[in-house]
């Protein structure tokens, strides 16, 4: 692979990981729906924990990737399968974590594959 693919593959998952964060934190703000912002405060804290946690699993994973690549495919997989009643929200919500992961998991295999060669 030649170099600007692998700064791409490099660079791929951290940003739509974050992206990923950045659409999933959208639905925060519906805590807000016609209340005080002391009111909402709560329950914009609520949704916006798992946010957060992906924010974490994206720092952990800039130096292991295979932690990104592993967590964001399961998160992807358990979302499916808690919310297969409702496909739109699967295909909303699972299929960027679940590209996100593979991604990841890529990059890991391709950087890993690059440090046996040398």
């Amino acid at each position: 692979m030649n170099k600007p693919s692998s700064k791409l593959l490099l660079w791929s998952p951290r940003i739509l990981g974050i992206l990923v964060c950045v659409f999933v934190s959208l639905f925060a703000l519906d805590a807000f729906d016609g209340k005080r912002v002391a009111q909402a405060l709560p329950d914009f804290a609520i949704h916006v924990a798992p946010v957060l946690v992906l924010l974490a699993i994206i720092a952990v994973s800039w130096r292991h990737e295979w932690v990104g690549g592993i967590v964001f495919t399961g998160l992807a997989i358990a979302y499916g399968f808690f919310a297969r009643d409702h496909l739109y929200w699967v295909v909303t919500i699972a299929t960027p974590l679940l590209i996100v992961g593979v991604l990841f998991l890529w990059s890991w295999r391709h950087h890993a594959a690059l440090r046996s060669t040398t």
